[in-house]
């Protein structure tokens, strides 16, 4: 078959929302809540990944994969190209979900010491961004990006675009920067936990920590499968190029203890599976459909649960890679 070019430039996350998160994210959400609303319990996985980095990535790759929307749509013609369509919709969606249930958690109280910690995180990061992006180590458009920002919601979502962007880039940076590693996850945890605040200042309080939960869980489990199923249909369409993981990463790579493949609601390793409770705002905690609290799981995470799965279960998902020159099944 026709085979596009080689993508070979590794994308850069990108900020949840542009030019301002609640409300592009909002109407997202609400585009998508039919779907979340209706998500079979069975499709429900475990949050095991972080949400904020999860959709940082997801709209990094975006530009790659619509380049292949042609390809996609004339290749593998049962393939259920509204998955690709609706990608960004979902990942808004499930960034919007997290913010309400941080702001379920007694977010109205945090504006003051968050903006006093925030603030000169950002700074210090940015200009370590901006030094590794001299060197070439980072995209400097990506880091000039970040630094165009103003406000305060802009210093919650820079520290998303951030955390994403040198986490994504540790192994090649670590040692070459004064950020630390324990920075750039804060980064990470913080930047979302400004939005809800901020968001609770502006509108009031949100949904109960129940119905956030549930509804958090849902959008991420739709978000997740979407792109899973995005995944292996770009695995089949550029398996001669073998560049399928640089075009739609896995969403568990660099974790530790899980191979690179080409579904992400696979089986997650057993580190990586719920268990013992610990509770950060940047760490997802497992809901029941019926609204019970279960265990978070280690290290944060996109999805899960309803009927959740026990600890250490592996979660349902989509068959493996497709072998060389067969179709990939699309539920």
């Amino acid at each position: 078959m026709a085979k596009s070019s080689s993508v070979k430039k590794k994308p850069a996350p990108r900020k949840p929302s542009e030019p301002s998160t609640p409300p592009q994210a909002a109407a997202a959400f609400d585009k998508a809540l039919p779907e979340i609303e209706a998500l079979s319990p069975d499709r429900l996985i475990p949050l095991n990944l972080d949400v904020p980095r999860v959709v940082s990535q997801v709209l990094g790759v975006l530009p790659g994969l619509r380049a292949l929307r042609a390809d996609i749509a004339e290749h593998l013609p049962t393939f259920d190209i509204a998955r690709l369509d609706r990608l960004e919709t979902y990942a808004l969606a499930a960034w919007y979900a997290h913010l309400l249930w941080l702001s379920s958690g007694g977010a109205e109280n945090a504006l003051k010491p968050l903006l006093a910690e925030a603030t000169p995180l950002r700074e210090n990061l940015l200009g370590d961004a901006e030094a590794l992006a001299r060197r070439g180590l980072l995209d400097a458009a990506t880091v000039a990006d970040i630094r165009a920002g103003q406000g305060h919601i802009d210093v919650a979502n820079d520290l998303v675009a951030l955390s994403a962007l040198l986490s994504a880039s540790w192994s090649e940076i670590a040692g070459k920067t004064a950020a630390t590693e324990e920075e750039v996850k804060r980064a990470g945890e913080i930047g979302p936990q400004l939005l809800a605040a901020l968001g609770v200042r502006e509108h009031g309080k949100g949904p109960g920590p129940t119905e956030a939960a549930d509804k958090r869980a849902r959008a991420f489990a739709l978000l997740v499968h979407a792109y899973d199923q995005v995944r292996r249909a770009v695995a089949f369409l550029r398996w001669d190029e073998e560049d399928a993981d640089v075009i739609a990463p896995s969403l568990y790579k660099g974790r530790t203890g899980r191979a690179t493949s080409s579904t992400d609601t696979a089986a997650a390793p057993a580190d990586e599976a719920p268990a013992g409770p610990t509770a950060s705002p940047g760490t997802p905690a497992l809901v029941t459909p019926a609204g019970t609290a279960a265990a978070p799981a280690p290290g944060a995470a996109p999805a899960g649960m309803a009927a959740p799965p026990a600890p250490g279960a592996a979660p349902a998902g989509p068959a493996a890679a497709p072998a060389p020159g067969a179709a990939p099944s699309v539920s």
